[in-house]
């Protein structure tokens, strides 16, 4: 009964998962080309905003699981570099998005499995079955094919989406370490927690200089479009909950299950 009950709740995770992933992409994609709102580091930032508010209300007030303590220096150091590494993943795929369709990149996204394998054996030595090793090269050789032709093709945004394939590939293992360890673990809301503010601090100033008219062009485009702040903070709820259940998912999985569940994802979105 207490399998049969677990393997309710991983399915549970993974449905919010893959839902709040393809609600994050969709909206993404509206804001970024057809909103005019074309701004991906703030946009990312307003994500980790609402990550940083959202769990700081469920620990602190609503008491859904205990703050935890960050217990050395090395702990907060891989919390930083998730952070890093994760704002790069977001950033780049979102960047992306304005120069290459969606379906163009999810296939390219589909490669995460590789990249985790690769990243997993080089973090923690860890060696997977020769035949998961080969069960990627179709998937590799597949999106080879696909960019060559590809009509839409652009070189810049594919560079961009292989960056933040190659990136959030290594996020995942990262975060399973993070969230696994016996030394350092956290739970998946108390990382989060920990994470998104670290994250702001870094979109903050890449923002301000990378997107120096942001703020004025997006007072503007909320008076011309009375729905767009709606829209924006609907956008960012769901980014909370897909990166609450990408942890969640990690934590009861593992790395290399994400990447795999992530690559099926793309395969099952009809966009």
């Amino acid at each position: 009964m207490s399998s049969k009950k677990e393997a309710i709740f991983i399915c549970s995770l993974i449905v919010l998962w893959y839902s709040s992933n393809i609600g994050v992409l969709l909206l993404n994609k509206f804001l970024l080309s057809n909103y005019g709102f074309r701004f991906p580091i703030f946009l990312t930032m307003c994500h980790m905003s609402a990550c940083a508010i959202l769990s700081y209300i469920s620990i602190v007030f609503l008491k859904v699981v205990p703050l935890q303590t960050l217990k050395s220096r090395s702990q907060f150091l891989k919390i930083a570099t998730l952070s890093v590494v994760f704002c790069g993943s977001v950033v780049g795929g979102n960047i992306s998005l304005r120069y290459l369709a969606i379906s163009f990149n999810q296939a390219v996204g589909a490669t995460t499995p590789f990249f985790t394998a690769l990243f997993a054996y080089l973090a923690t030595l860890k060696r997977e079955a020769w035949v998961t090793y080969a069960a990627l090269v179709p998937v590799v050789t597949g999106v080879v094919i696909a960019s060559g032709g590809e009509p839409s093709f652009h070189f810049f945004g594919f560079v961009m989406c292989i960056s933040a394939t190659a990136a959030r590939a290594f996020k995942s293992v990262l975060q399973g370490i993070l969230l696994s360890s016996d030394g350092e673990k956290l739970n998946s809301m108390n990382l989060l927690l920990y994470m998104s503010p670290i994250a702001i601090l870094v979109l903050l100033p890449a923002a301000l200089i990378m997107e120096p008219n942001v703020v004025d062009a997006t007072l503007s485009l909320g008076r011309e479009h009375k729905f767009m702040w709606l829209l924006l903070l609907v956008n960012s709820v769901m980014a909370y909950s897909a990166n609450l259940s990408n942890f969640l998912v990690t934590k009861h999985t593992s790395a290399l299950t994400l990447q795999v569940l992530t690559s099926f994802s793309f395969s099952i979105n009809p966009i």
